[in-house]
Order: C-alpha cells, then sequence, then structure tokens
C-alpha cells in the first residue's frame, strides 16, 4: 500500500497566502463570564453562580458557586474601569 492512498498533497491555490484576518476589537473578552465549571462536591460540571465578594481599587473580586450545592468553584478579578473613589462614613 503507497504511504499516501489518495495520492500526495496538492499545493494551496494562490500562492500560498492566507488572506488577512480582520483585527478584533480588544475589548470584546474584558468581561467573561463562566457559565458551567467543575464543582468538587458534585463532581461534575454545574451551571455557577457569580457572587460579588470585594469592592477594591484595583478591580472587583467575584466568586463563583455551584448552582446545586453552593460550593465554591472558583474566583475571578475584574480589574478597574475608571477613576475609583471611596467615601468613608
Amino acid at each position: 500500500m503507497p504511504p499516501f492512498p489518495m495520492g500526495p498533497r496538492s499545493k494551496p491555490r494562490g500562492g500560498g497566502r492566507r488572506p488577512p484576518v480582520p483585527q478584533e476589537d480588544p475589548r470584546q473578552f474584558d468581561s467573561l463570564r463562566a457559565s458551567l465549571l467543575f464543582c468538587p462536591k458534585c463532581q461534575t460540571a454545574t451551571p455557577a453562580r457569580e457572587r460579588l465578594l470585594l469592592v477594591i481599587p484595583s478591580g472587583n473580586l467575584y466568586e463563583y458557586l455551584c448552582a446545586h450545592c453552593g460550593t465554591s468553584t472558583g474566583s475571578k478579578t475584574d480589574q478597574a474601569q475608571g477613576e475609583v473613589r471611596l467615601f468613608a462614613p
């Protein structure tokens, strides 16, 4: 049996150049939300609820909780998007 049963690979047409890839807006991935995360207690990927834990000058700290049992499944920190003002009572 020959090493390439379908024959040798053909060369791409058009000089082998790919069309230019349009530049994506880098801000489109600024804030992602997890929809399913692995829960160590349920032993499966479950829907995740996002809960705000802390508001700090560098951003907001969120915790992800399992929607079935409430176990913490992860966390994330969003970067501050502008000037942060802290008010004291």
